[in-house]
């Protein structure tokens, strides 16, 4: 069959190509490993080619021409999906290096030191408030652990005005505090 004639009538281009489809098919689908993908490439090659038949001469060999065509849109076909997968590998390791940052800074996260420097920023602004006298007596009491007799020898007063302000300083960190009691206490 001469080119030219296979390549400008319909009837023998349509024979040639019901003659090698199962080839063309075979051919393609080595490479895509996808029926649909396969018989896509096949049907658009055949397209192509039949668009080109102008190109072709009469001594032209239209099955290896035809083959060149499925190989070139084959080859585009696994580029993009390589392209595609490459994306997609790229976007999963963004997102498990996102997802692994949130968990280690979850598993990090301490509640009770949150918990704790909340209330002991509400402590210290309280203390702040408080008049001189009462904040030493409250410090050298609870944060130093120093003994009431001590802390009256040491400021010069009696034990009864130190536990006066450390009666007075804990009655302001209560009310202060009175959203925390109940959490504290659990």
């Amino acid at each position: 069959m001469s080119t030219g004639k296979t390549i400008n009538s319909i009837s023998n281009f349509t024979r040639f190509f019901q003659e090698n489809q199962e080839r063309f098919l075979l051919f393609a689908y080595s490479y895509l490993k996808d029926k649909a993908e396969a018989e896509d490439v096949v049907m658009e090659s055949m397209v192509a080619l039949w668009e080109t038949r102008e190109k072709w001469g009469d001594d032209a060999n239209l099955k290896a021409i035809l083959l060149t065509i499925i190989k070139n849109k084959a080859l585009n076909h696994l580029a993009r999906q390589q392209t595609r997968l490459r994306i997609e590998d790229d976007l999963t390791n963004v997102h498990q290096r996102e997802l692994n940052l949130r968990i280690s800074t979850l598993e990090a996260c301490d509640p009770y030191k949150i918990f704790d420097s909340e209330i002991q920023q509400i402590v210290n602004k309280a203390l702040e408030g408080l008049p001189q006298q009462s904040r030493n007596v409250f410090i050298l009491s609870r944060y130093q652990n120093t003994p009431n007799k001590m802390i009256a020898e040491k400021l010069g007063i009696s034990v009864k005005s130190v536990e006066f302000h450390i009666t007075k300083v804990l009655k302001i960190l209560r009310l202060e505090l009175k959203d925390y009691l109940i959490s504290i206490f659990l």
